[in-house]
């Protein structure tokens, strides 16, 4: 049962609180104690340690609590740095060094699971989240951190979303459940490359757990759909961009889990469609199985995308709008088509499963902008599949609300379970802002939230900076 709003339990660090060290070697933490002149809590705040009780079941020892509720604090509060050392000098100005190493143990150290808290973060937002409207899609998204080192894990020169360009960088896979209003990862995932994933020396270094072995994308986030479907989590269309959905074994994992899905694909992606089809099996002869694949010849080929786009008659093409922009209405022209993916079909077996085929081409473009293959129903209108299918957008806007205002990309250690520990912790801030936009104040963000902090002092240096002292 979640908690309800208010609560009883640790409250957030103020100006106006005194702080009691309890330091241990083999796991330290602070414990947090009201002075007889702190003013009562805000509402906000009694709600966020009513959070805090409830995420502390997911990190299984007593002792964890305290550094939990201090790094959620200190990743909520404003700041320009969401690393540990900056957020330690924010939450404990007088003790800044013990703070770090409280957090930092309990980031990088801790053997607390990722996906049994994620599991609570998820329990306590979604409820909140689905009282505007339904879950409406379940979000396959990768996103990217741009890396100087070679050291910390996982880091390649890889293909680099955020540049759009190959660059040393780390990359994660997520899964995120969206409302038509908001979302939030509910799975997290490094990806290692092939190099990265077979190199026992590098994964000793940084802490690579031996069940990580090497996963392309779509192999992590299929994984990370069946483990959702598994958890009962609300149903949504399954969205992805083209890595993805250009992966025929992604798409068939996602329908043999009798999900719906819109998923972007490559234009040179074929398909059979209109008066293009494959001829039918060789006839059986009376011995032996039946054949089943189908057959092709210079008259039966299948077509790419873009072709087919630029084949349609112009009376196929219908201007469509799908939501409103921050300066105006998002339209496009868009045609919508029955077809059945032709990839494999005849080395495999039987013809794919019909579904539609959506494409976009912009007024004034010279060529298509976007193609998706849409696992929906037969009667499903051109509207629909467009908002759907554009719906991809919201997880771009909280992305970036996680990497700017709570640090998702701003970690610096260089192991496994940190870069975990992190943005899982980065997700469960983020989860107390959508449970408190859904229930209670839309104006929730980062700054403008009751929990407060005593000022940095003044010799403090971040690492890195000019003068600054060395910390492990």
């Amino acid at each position: 049962m979640n908690p309800e709003s208010g609560g009883k339990g640790n409250a957030a660090l103020s100006r106006d609180r005194l702080v009691l060290l309890c330091h241990k070697k083999t796991n330290p933490s602070y414990n947090v104690f009201v002075a007889a002149k702190s003013p009562a809590p805000a509402p906000q705040e009694k709600r966020f340690t009513a959070y805090m009780d409830w995420l502390a079941q997911a990190v299984g020892h007593a002792d964890r609590k305290a550094p939990l509720q201090n790094y959620c604090t200190g990743l909520l509060l404003d700041g320009e740095r969401k690393s540990v050392e900056p957020m330690a000098a924010r939450l404990a100005p007088d003790h800044v060094q013990s703070m770090h190493e409280s957090l930092h143990h309990f980031v990088a150290q801790s053997p607390w699971s990722d996906s049994e808290m994620l599991g609570q973060v998820r329990n306590y937002v979604l409820p909140a989240m689905q009282k505007p409207g339904p879950v409406t899609a379940w979000i396959v998204d990768e996103t990217s951190f741009v890396k100087k080192g070679t050291h910390s894990v996982g880091v390649a020169r890889q293909y680099c979303g955020r540049l759009g360009k190959k660059e040393n960088c780390q990359v994660a896979v997520s899964l995120s459940v969206a409302t038509a209003s908001a979302s939030l990862p509910i799975a997290w995932q490094l990806y290692l490359t092939e190099e990265w994933a077979s190199d026992a020396e590098r994964r000793e270094k940084v802490d690579v757990p031996e069940e990580v072995q090497f996963q392309t994308k779509p192999q992590i986030a299929l994984a990370q759909i069946r483990q959702a479907v598994e958890d009962g989590v609300p149903p949504g269309v399954v969205l992805a961009d083209e890595v993805y959905g250009s992966n025929r074994e992604f798409r068939e994992g996602v329908a043999d889990l009798k999900l719906e899905y819109s998923l972007a694909v490559r234009s040179n992606t074929t398909v059979w469609a209109m008066e293009r089809q494959p001829l039918p099996p060789k006839p059986w002869r009376g011995k032996g199985p039946k054949p089943t694949r189908m057959r092709r010849d210079q008259e039966h080929q299948p077509i790419t995308v873009k072709q087919l786009a630029q084949e349609l008659p112009e009376q196929n093409w219908r201007e469509v709008a799908w939501r409103e922009g921050s300066k105006e209405t998002l339209r496009s022209h868009f045609a919508a088509l029955r077809v059945r993916p032709a990839y494999g079909d005849d080395r495999k077996g039987s013809l794919q499963p019909e579904q539609w085929l959506l494409i976009e081409w912009p007024t004034g473009a010279v060529e298509p902008s976007g193609y998706w293959l849409a696992r929906l129903p037969e009667k499903a209108s051109l509207k629909r599949l467009v908002g759907i299918s554009k719906h991809r957008w919201v997880i771009e806007r909280d992305y970036e609300e996680l990497k700017q205002e709570l640090g998702l990309g701003q970690y610096e250690g260089r192991n496994w379970r940190g870069f975990h520990h992190h943005g899982t912790l980065c997700i469960a801030a983020y989860g107390f802002l959508m449970a408190e936009r859904s229930r209670f104040s839309p104006s929730a963000h980062i700054g403008n939230i009751e929990l407060r902090s005593a000022p940095i002092p003044p010799d403090f240096r971040p690492r890195g900076a000019k003068g600054s002292r060395s910390t492990a």
